[in-house]
């Protein structure tokens, strides 16, 4: 393993560099607070593994070439871009046309499976991700190791790394917002901010230039 790992130096600065990003607020940080706010701590750590597994699978992508394709062809970028825009899209006016009665608990594992899929799907449909993970690994890349085995390497790791920080995020806000998961009366007004956040997430990552993924 620790041959195929770059200098310690370059994995200093790689693991520094990681965890600033990780910690920086975007789309990810975003959906993962808002699951958590608004449905709970269960809610909140699926949506962290779903958009895990969805950013390992652009880490992946990217050092496989999914990244070059995209820089090369805009209209495979724009595509799966506006793919996941739709998503988002179509996630909020569900959450917005649902019944009053649609608000009361579900079983949590059937919710947590349906929220570690959207989590996933959002992640996963995001190219501007594999075009950071193109971007910022081969920053850190050294020693003898083959870039395609030493890329997925870090990939995960800074996957890791994010994963740990959108926990601490999804703690972070179920412990600020009990009476809001509690209350009866709160239950349109979380679905009006749910439905709201996912649309305007969705029109975020329509309209934003590609500088930051996560």
């Amino acid at each position: 393993m620790t041959d195929l790992l770059p200098p310690l130096h370059l994995l200093t600065a790689f693991l520094a560099a990681s965890l600033v990003l990780a910690v920086t607020p975007g789309p990810g940080v975003f959906y993962v607070v808002t699951r958590s706010l608004l449905e709970g701590r269960r809610a909140g750590l699926a949506s962290v593994a779903g958009v895990a597994l969805g950013n390992l699978g652009n880490a992946l992508g990217a050092s496989l070439g999914l990244a070059a394709l995209f820089a090369v062809s805009s209209a495979a970028f724009l595509a799966v871009k506006y793919a996941g825009a739709l998503y988002l899209v179509y996630l909020g006016v569900k959450v917005l046309r649902a019944p009053v009665a649609d608000a009361t608990p579900v079983p949590a594992r059937t919710r947590g499976a349906r929220v570690f899929r959207d989590g996933f799907v959002v992640a996963l449909l995001n190219p501007k991700t594999a075009i950071f993970f193109a971007a910022f690994l081969p920053q850190f890349m050294g020693g003898g190791a083959p870039p395609a085995l030493q890329g997925p390497l870090l990939g995960m790791i800074f996957v890791l790394i994010a994963a740990s920080t959108d926990t601490l995020y999804a703690l972070a806000a179920d412990a600020l917002a009990p009476m809001l998961r509690r209350a009866r009366a709160a239950q349109p007004l979380g679905r009006l901010l749910t439905g709201g956040a996912f649309i305007g997430l969705g029109l975020f990552t329509a309209f934003s230039g590609a500088r930051h993924a996560r």
